[in-house]
Formats: structure tokens, sequence, C-alpha cells
């Protein structure tokens, strides 16, 4: 997999250490963009990479790109998608790959007229402790799921890319999606009701919220993030024979309690240095999505454009809510 690395940011710093995890015969950083092209050359001789642009259609027309991944702030994810889709090339895209329901259909229509590969770089889906997760769940050992905790709590909202809403900012699309994806990892259906309530700044970007989903069967996922408070990054997961608890952070587990059994997931050995937590994780994804994209899928079956859809929904319809409270207010 001859990787090019669209955007030089923080996240795709971690990715391409991330990728040092795994077989070098299997994955090669072949380009890089950024519209600075300082930022890329400092990029490419950080970590060897032979191709440096700062110009995104010729970024995107280089036949050496095996696949490209998209790692710019939100605000840019759907239109340097669509570049990079329209050349021809297959993409990992940063969550969320479209602000809204619209774009986020826009691009899968897209994939799939052209027939290339495209999918939403969910991470938590490729962790170990998830697949165990999915597993328990399946053969029953917590019985039927009847309702599940989780919080993402930190203090963040100072950060430019989360309280600027131009640029796509804001706690939902930033840390709010990852609750609202473990609810649709949990429950695997579109839930009934959505209610949500919480505090939108005066930039116009989401503080805080608390969603509540209900599903057909009684479920209840509760559900809450804030971008001003450090505190709770955990999960519990109940059902009628048990519980699952997640240990921080849920999102990028390396250990989980299954019934009060303490299970422990090492993550991939890494002597790099690290933006974010447990970063070294993109390993996983990096590695399935190789394999998927080598056997000629268009989407990664643990992480489908129906997946995406669902989640994006769902956001639309929290962020509706949220502001239909601040105008009321």
């Amino acid at each position: 997999m001859r990787w090019g690395i669209c955007s030089a940011g923080l996240i795709a710093t971690d990715f391409c250490n991330a990728l040092q995890c795994l077989d070098p015969s299997e994955h090669k950083i072949i380009a890089v963009v950024s519209k600075s092209l300082e930022k890329a050359k400092k990029f490419a001789e950080e970590f060897k990479i032979p191709n440096v642009y700062d110009n995104y259609e010729e970024f995107a027309k280089d036949p050496n790109i095996d696949l490209v991944y998209v790692s710019s702030i939100n605000r840019f994810h759907h239109p340097l998608s669509v570049i990079m889709l329209n050349n021809g090339k297959p993409v990992l895209c940063e969550k969320a790959y479209g602000q809204n329901t619209k774009e986020t259909k826009d691009i899968i229509e897209l994939a799939k007229s052209k027939k290339i590969f495209f999918m939403e770089a969910m991470w938590s889906n490729f962790f170990p402790a998830y697949k165990n997760i999915k597993q328990e769940i399946d053969s029953g050992t917590i019985g039927k799921i009847r309702y599940l905790d989780v919080a993402f709590l930190v203090d963040i909202f100072s950060k430019e890319e989360i309280s600027r809403g131009s640029v796509g900012g804001g706690g939902l699309l930033e840390i709010g999606v990852y609750t609202i994806w473990l609810a649709n990892f949990i429950f695997r259906q579109k839930p009934e009701t959505i209610t949500a309530c919480g505090t939108i700044a005066g930039t116009g970007t989401d503080l805080s919220a608390n969603i509540i989903l209900t599903y057909k069967d009684g479920a209840r996922a509760s559900l809450s993030f804030n971008t001003t408070l450090a505190g709770r990054t955990d999960a519990y997961i109940y059902g009628t024979e048990g519980k699952i608890y997640i240990h921080p952070p849920f999102w990028c587990p390396d250990k989980i309690a299954v019934n009060g059994e303490e299970r422990e997931f090492p993550l991939p050995k890494s002597d790099a240095k690290y933006t974010y937590v447990h970063s070294n994780g993109l390993a996983y994804e990096a590695e399935d999505v190789r394999q998927y994209f080598e056997k000629g899928h268009l989407e990664c079956p643990d992480h489908t454009h129906a997946d995406s859809l669902l989640l994006i929904n769902i956001i639309d319809e929290v962020r509706r809510q949220l502001e239909e409270t601040q105008h009321k207010n």
C-alpha cells in the first residue's frame, strides 16, 4: 500500500508514526501535500517521503499513490475527498467526512459512481478491545443490552479547531461523534427517538451536550460530551446478564472488564512521540484498510457507508435540537 498523506497536521503525524509499527513491505508513504510547501517539506523530511506537493490537484494526479489519507480540519474533509475521488484516488478520510448528511451522501454517491474505495476513518472500530466486545455481545455473555452510559469530558474548547465554527469546529464533530458511534456499535440499529440538550458558545459552536437515544425494545443510551471540563472518558454497557466496562479512553481502549474480569489488549509497540492518546492504535485501522482495499472492496465491512450515514443523521438531529434550544433562549 503506497499512501499519500493529504494535509500535514498533528493527526497525520500520528498516523504516519503508527504506520511505522507495520510491515514496511506492506505500507509505504509515497507523497504528502499541504497548502504550505514549507510545512509539507518538513513533514516529508521527518518521514522520508519522496514526493512533496502544495497543490491538491497535482497531488491527486500522482500515479504512484494507491490510497489517500485525508487528515485536514473538518471543514475541508468533504472538498478534499471530492478532489481525490474525481482524480480516481481511493480515500480514507478522517471523521466526519461530511459536516452534515448532504455532504456525506454526496461523497458516498461519488465514490460508488466511480467504483472507488472510500471509508470514514472511525478508528475505534479496529481496536482489538472492540473486536472482543463485539464477540462477547454476540455470544450473549452479558445478555440482552439494555443501557449504555458513556461520557467524553475534556477541556479542549480553547483549541481553534474546536472553538471556531468557520473551520467546522465544535464538540459534536470532534468528540461527541465518538459517543454516538459507540451507541451505534452496541445497538446496531437506528434509535426510535433522539433527545438532546446542551450549550452553544458565542462563536456558534457547541460546547457540550447530553443525548438520550431510545430504541424500539426500550433499550437506552445516555451520551455526554463536554469540551470545557476534564472528567470521565469511559463507558459502561449493561445487559440483562452482566456488564462491560470500557476503561478510559473509551474511544481507543487497551483495557476492558467483562463482568468484573479485567482484560488487557496491549497496543502496537512504538518509540514515537504521539500527540493524541493511544495513536499507535491507528495502525489497526491502516492494516485493515490495506487488507480490504487489496481484496477489491469498495467499503470496509467494519465501518460501512451505511454506518457513516447513520452517524451523521444522528449528529444532524442533535445539532438541530441544540440550535433550536439556543434560539428559544
